[in-house]
């Protein structure tokens, strides 16, 4: 048994006025026979008669007057809502091929969400069968070689996998940033007051601080933000091209320059160049740095022509420039030409106020991404795992954070993630070592106190199941009482 099952298109009954076959009129008199056509109809009720009558007639000249013909009364919020059509096409699609041999699919009537849910619907059946029709009337057969379960696990996964490796965005003007910390609202108000003037900037602190999220909130707080941003990290510029990359190059001034190229100055021209990791640039290059700073000329690679632009640099490193400068690694007039506005963030740990918030962001982000994975669900992280969070030293800063969370949410099988999960997931634990020469605590030294109080508290709490007599003895205290005061003093006692 043969079955052709088709949404009703406006086409199809325009056409019949005409006495003129459209798609569905055109596959059941040339196509292959059908013991029965099902047609889905949510709207035109009063010309389904007609048309109906219409296509008994029209088989019966064609001699296949024992096909049956049933227009089929469904209801759609609207013909674009893909929810209400998904609906009424498991349904129909269910009954036609619970008693059907083969079910034929039309894809060329109704509307082009109609035709994206058969499709997708359709694939998952074994008995279902495609078939469209051209404006000329000829009918196709429509192979969709696409297994969209196996491509849907796979798209979700690697867009997983590209949120872990990249870093979190964070871009625009400086509310974008958690500042509830002393220290970052006092980073922020140099920075701002560095975003007014036009003056070369140069950005220090660890690797994973937020140097790039810095550059591009001082160039758009500045009188250049309708101008180009440009970002290079001087690190990974191969070092035979790192004058072609910042400078531009002729064509034909090395093997490979098949055409003029615009160096990052000039693409940057008016607006704003981020040079990350500078300390790693070759003595060779930091000259012609230096002269594009003072002169604000470059010449490109090969040419002899000196070329006038309007650039203010923003510069960041990780590396001891002082230290460079004395080993003369780095050279010290470039140096003090670019050290005019200097910023130095602080780390993490010695933010630990803006922990809580910025776990908040990257959460709402990493969920909104789960939303696209079959496998996974939302995620909330509990109060033990954050006190965790702020009390540890974090060697990778926010990037070493962002990862951590992406990892714990990645092979948590619980909605909650425990401090266990947070644990598990940070590289970094078990392997810090302070250098003799420093020592760090997150935060003030009461908060640090405080952080580390309100962690055994819950941990004392979980390891005895809420038993306050119990927790109390694993502290090491004489009483509950004093627990009781401790809960009640830190807002654990809910």
């Amino acid at each position: 048994m043969k079955v052709l099952l088709s949404w009703l298109g406006r086409t199809d009954l325009d056409q019949m006025k005409l006495d003129k076959p459209a798609s569905i009129a055109t596959l059941i008199l040339r196509g292959p026979f059908f013991d029965e056509v099902v047609i889905l109809a949510s709207a035109w009720d009063d010309e389904w008669y007609d048309y109906k009558d219409w296509l008994k007639r029209k088989l019966a000249c064609a001699g296949r007057s024992k096909t049956s013909v049933e227009i089929k009364r469904v209801r759609l919020t609207s013909p674009i809502d893909y929810l209400s059509i998904t609906k009424v096409m498991q349904k129909q699609l269910s009954a036609v091929s619970s008693d059907s041999a083969q079910v034929y699919i039309n894809l060329t009537s109704g509307t082009p969400a109609m035709t994206v849910v058969s499709v997708l619907l359709g694939k998952g059946n074994a008995k279902c069968q495609f078939v469209q029709t051209s404006p000329k009337g000829e009918i196709n057969d429509v192979d969709i070689p696409v297994d969209f379960a196996i491509e849907y696990s796979k798209s979700s996964s690697t867009a997983i996998s590209q949120l872990v490796s990249k870093q979190p965005k964070n871009d625009g003007a400086f509310s974008s940033i958690t500042a509830n910390s002393a220290v970052m609202q006092e980073t922020i108000k140099k920075a701002q007051r560095l975003a007014y003037s036009d003056l070369p900037a140069l950005l220090l602190g660890e690797s994973g601080t937020g140097k790039e999220v810095f550059a591009n909130c001082i160039h758009q707080a500045s009188l250049r933000n309708q101008k180009p941003f440009k970002a290079v990290n001087c690190g990974a510029l191969p070092e035979n091209l790192v004058d072609s990359i910042l400078f531009g190059h002729e064509k034909g001034s090395f093997t490979g320059a098949e055409r003029d190229h615009e160096g990052l100055f000039e693409q940057a021209d008016g607006g704003t160049l981020f040079l990350d990791e500078i300390g790693e640039l070759p003595l060779v290059v930091q000259v012609k740095l230096l002269r594009a700073l003072q002169q604000q000329e470059i010449t490109r690679v090969g040419d002899t022509v000196t070329r006038t632009i309007d650039v203010r640099i923003i510069a960041a490193t990780h590396r001891d420039l002082f230290r460079m400068v004395s080993d003369e690694t780095f050279r010290e007039d470039l140096f003090y030409r670019l050290a005019v506005g200097v910023i130095e963030l602080p780390p993490l740990r010695q933010r630990a106020e803006d922990i809580p918030d910025i776990i908040t962001t990257f959460m709402a982000d990493i969920n909104k991404q789960m939303k696209t994975h079959p496998l996974f669900e939302s995620k909330y992280i509990s109060k033990s795992a954050i006190y965790f969070t702020v009390s540890h030293h974090w060697p990778g800063n926010i990037r070493e954070l962002w990862n951590t969370l992406n990892r714990a949410a990645l092979w948590s099988e619980n909605k909650e993630l425990s401090r266990a999960d947070l644990e598990v997931a940070t590289l970094s634990l078990g392997n810090i070592q302070l250098a003799e020469d420093k020592f760090f605590i997150p935060g003030n030294l009461q908060q640090y106190i405080d952080n580390i109080k309100k962690d055994a508290i819950i941990s004392a709490m979980d390891f005895a199941n809420g038993n306050k007599s119990k927790a109390a003895k694993s502290l090491g205290l004489k009483n509950h009482q004093t627990l009781n005061n401790w809960l009640k003093t830190y807002d654990l006692d809910s």
